[in-house]
């Protein structure tokens, strides 16, 4: 793995992108709901779009959250402490941007300090910084590392994501159960396979 991998652009061109209005993504809705085959006026649709325009400002509101506002508080006074610092299982869920379905599981992410300490849920945050917008796995990964290492500066940093995927699991091939691993070290975890070995072992994986 590159130590010296440079942070991508969290969001490219995204931002420039005129945001229609909220009828505007209603009336999307129901030429949906039109094309699907069902009638956007029978009682049972007739709140969906605004149903589907609501869950779409849950399921995406990463695009109006930070990365750099949610790691900005360190502590300092942590004992000298300057092992590794895991959080663990941490749950996700995200969108596919080449389907828009689903794709859900767990990050753990993993750091050596340098001087300080990140609050641990501030780590669970960051992951749903980037799983509530459109992605990819392997960018939300990248993503998340990059953000580690440029707001906490420390020695080391490890990321893993596994995650099923619903474009796989509920159309094309239909693998059930099928489950994506991305992985990325940095720095010292990039450096020294013990750390490496640590790192598994202390997610109950084996490298």
């Amino acid at each position: 793995m590159d130590a010296r991998a440079k942070p991508q652009p969290a969001l490219s061109s995204v931002a420039a992108y005129p945001r229609p209005s909220r009828e505007e993504a209603e009336a999307a809705v129901r030429t949906l709901l039109a094309w699907a085959g069902d009638n956007p006026n029978r009682e049972g649709l007739l709140d969906t779009p605004r149903r589907v325009t609501e869950a779409y400002g849950e399921f995406f509101a990463g695009y109006k959250q930070s990365a750099a506002e949610t790691l900005e508080t360190t502590f300092k006074e942590v004992g000298g402490y300057d092992d590794i610092v895991l959080v663990k299982d941490i749950p996700f869920a995200s969108h596919c941007e080449h389907h828009m379905v689903p794709f859900v599981g767990k990050a753990h992410i993993a750091y050596l300090p340098n001087g300080g300490v990140v609050g641990l849920s501030k780590l669970a945050r960051l992951v749903e910084v980037y799983g509530r917008r459109l992605q990819v796995q392997e960018n939300m990964t990248q993503q998340v590392i990059d953000a580690v290492n440029e707001h906490l500066d420390p020695h080391g940093a490890a990321v893993m994501l596994e995650a099923e995927h619903m474009c796989m699991s509920m159309r094309g091939v239909r693998a059930h159960g099928a489950v994506t691993t991305t992985l990325r070290f940095t720095g010292k975890f990039a450096e020294e396979r013990d750390l490496q070995d640590r790192f598994f072992a202390m997610i109950g994986r084996r490298a």
